[in-house]
């Protein structure tokens, strides 16, 4: 093995080529535009940041409207802490609720409440339609399909399977 593909602080940086390095800050640009696209719809319509929608559809969807909240962080990417606050916010406006996990007395669970429930459905339809305007309108099938791929391989690269990871929502 050479001292370049051990990661020698001696080797010489990977830098990116020319055309990389487009590609890399037309991706930045994008993603944070897009964020911000969806998070400014969100505020608008149901008064809630992208995170806390995601939040609420991961609690529709789970079995009894429950999920526990080291599982809702791990999901949603997010640290504890953050996902703590959250929640705490989420249940200031009556959209959740917490409860001790019946299993486990350390964990607890997040719950959506039936009023949560409603706003999420008041709030899908104009999401759904800004993400169709910002990403899938704007794609071919073909380009939808690339994408999705190509995502796919990042994530799968970027999330490593032991439980051992060092990564902020497991922590």
């Amino acid at each position: 093995m050479n001292r370049a593909s051990m990661g020698d602080s001696e080797s010489e940086p990977r830098w990116l080529t020319e055309a990389e390095q487009r590609v890399w800050r037309s991706y930045l640009h994008a993603t944070t535009l897009f964020e911000d696209h969806l998070d400014r719809q969100l505020q608008r319509d149901a008064g809630m940041p992208h995170v806390y929608y995601g939040l609420l559809v991961q609690l529709s969807q789970a079995p009894r409207r429950r999920r526990r909240m080291t599982e809702l962080a791990i999901d949603a990417k997010i640290t504890r802490s953050r996902l703590s606050h959250a929640i705490a916010r989420l249940e200031k406006n009556g959209w959740v609720r917490r409860e001790d996990c019946p299993s486990d007395r350390r964990g607890q669970n997040a719950v959506l409440t039936d009023e949560g429930f409603e706003v999420l459905e008041r709030a899908a339809p104009g999401h759904v339609e800004a993400v169709r305007q910002a990403m899938f309108d704007r794609l071919t099938p073909e380009q939808v399909r690339q994408l999705g791929e190509i995502m796919q391989v990042m994530a799968e690269g970027l999330q490593p399977q032991d439980t051992g990871a060092d990564l902020p929502w497991l922590r």
